[in-house]
C-alpha cells in the first residue's frame, strides 16, 4: 500500500440512533478535517425502528463518503460490525459507536501509529471510566479478569472496547472465520500481529440512552467465555473427582466409626444436606453442559449471522452485483440499489 494513498473505513454500528447521527457526523468533519481525503463513513444500520436510515440516507445527499449497510432486522452489534468486516473495502477499519463516547480525535493518533509505526491493530484503552457506574465497573473488570484467567490462548487487554484500527490484512483474517458465536473482542485479539493499546477518557454520550443492561451483557459475558474457553466444561471433571475423593474418605469414617462405635441413626440433617449439595452440583454441571451444546447447536445450523437487505453510498458501487454469500452473513440482491448508485 501506498503511505500517502490510503483509505480508512470508519465503520459505525447504529440502532436507533436517530438523535446522534447527525452530530456524529458533524463531530467527525471537525476532529478528522486533516485525513477527510482518506476517509469514508460506513453506517451499519442494525434493523432500527426509527428514522436512524433516513437520517443518514439524507446525509448522503450531501455528503458522497457516507454510505449506509442496512440489516434486514435487528441481529445485533457483533453481527453489524461483521457485516461491515465483510463489505467494507479501504485499507484499513475504525470501529466506533456512534454516541461519540469513542472520541473521534482519536482516531488521528490511531492512523499515525498504523502508517508511522506498523502497527497492525491499535485499540483504545478506557483509562477513566468515572461515567459508569461503580457497579457496571466492577463487573466489567470482573469479566475482564475471569476471561483472561479461562482463556489460555487470547487475552484481551483491560478495557479495551470494540474502539480500534485494524489493517486490511487483519480484516482478511477475521472473514475466514465462520463462526456464528460472535464474541468480536476476542475476535480482533485472536489473529495476533502487532498490537497497540491507547488510552483515553471515556465521555458521556451526545444524547439518547445506551441499548445495553444488564441482562445482555451477562449473555454478551456468557458468549465470550463459551466461545474462547473450554475450562468451564472441565472445571466440573475437577470437581466431580474431588467430591468423589471426598465420599470415599466419608465413607472409610463411617466404616471405621461404626465398627468401632456400633450403628447409629443417620441424622435427617446431614442427609438432606449431602442430597441438596450434591443436586446443586449436578443441575450446574447439566446448565454449564447446556450452555455449551446451544451454541454447538448454533454453529450446526449454519444459519447466516446477518442479512443485509439494502446499501446505499459509493460501497454499493464496490460491492458485486446480485446475491453474495460470506462465511457469516448473506447480502440480497443488490442489483436495483447499485443501479440507484450508478
Amino acid at each position: 500500500m501506498d503511505k500517502q494513498d490510503y483509505l480508512v473505513s470508519l465503520v459505525v454500528p447504529c440502532y436507533n440512533e436517530h438523535e446522534t447521527v447527525e452530530t456524529f457526523v458533524k463531530t467527525v468533519d471537525e476532529k478528522l478535517e486533516s485525513i477527510k481525503d482518506h476517509l469514508e463513513i460506513v453506517f451499519v444500520d442494525d434493523g432500527s425502528k426509527d428514522d436512524t436510515a433516513a437520517i443518514i440516507e439524507r446525509l448522503q445527499k450531501d455528503d458522497e463518503r457516507i454510505s449506509l449497510i442496512k440489516l434486514s432486522r435487528n441481529f445485533g452489534k457483533e453481527a453489524a460490525m461483521s457485516a461491515a468486516l465483510d463489505l467494507v473495502k479501504g485499507d484499513a477499519l475504525v470501529m466506533m459507536d456512534v454516541d461519540l463516547q469513542d472520541p473521534p480525535e482519536l482516531v488521528l493518533e490511531f492512523v499515525r501509529c498504523w502508517r508511522e509505526e506498523g502497527v497492525d491493530n491499535v485499540y483504545g484503552i478506557r483509562t477513566d471510566r468515572s461515567q459508569d457506574t461503580e457497579t457496571k465497573r466492577m463487573t466489567s473488570g470482573g469479566f475482564y479478569y475471569v476471561f483472561n484467567k479461562l482463556s489460555s490462548r487470547v487475552k484481551i487487554p483491560s478495557n479495551a472496547g470494540d474502539f480500534r484500527l485494524i489493517d486490511r490484512k487483519v480484516i482478511d483474517t477475521l472473514k475466514q472465520l465462520p463462526e456464528r458465536n460472535r464474541f468480536m473482542k476476542g475476535l480482533f485479539a485472536w489473529p495476533g500481529f502487532v498490537s497497540k493499546g491507547i488510552g483515553y477518557k471515556r465521555p458521556e454520550r451526545v444524547a439518547g440512552k445506551t441499548k445495553w443492561n444488564y441482562w445482555k451483557l451477562w449473555n454478551f459475558a456468557l458468549d465470550g467465555i463459551s466461545g474462547f474457553s473450554s475450562l468451564p466444561l472441565r472445571v466440573w471433571s475437577y470437581i466431580g473427582g474431588a467430591i468423589g475423593v471426598l465420599a470415599i474418605l466419608y465413607m472409610i469414617f463411617i466404616f471405621i466409626k461404626t465398627a468401632i462405635t456400633g450403628v447409629e441413626v443417620p441424622g435427617y440433617a446431614s442427609l438432606m444436606s449431602a442430597i441438596l449439595f450434591l443436586g446443586s452440583v449436578q443441575l450446574i454441571s447439566i446448565g454449564v453442559l447446556g450452555e455449551y451444546l446451544g451454541r454447538l447447536g448454533e454453529e450446526v445450523k449454519g444459519r447466516p449471522v446477518y442479512v443485509v437487505s439494502k446499501i446505499t453510498g459509493p460501497l454499493a458501487k464496490q460491492v458485486k452485483n446480485g446475491m453474495s454469500v460470506t462465511p457469516v452473513g448473506v447480502t440480497c440482491n443488490l442489483d436495483a440499489e447499485n443501479k440507484d448508485q450508478n
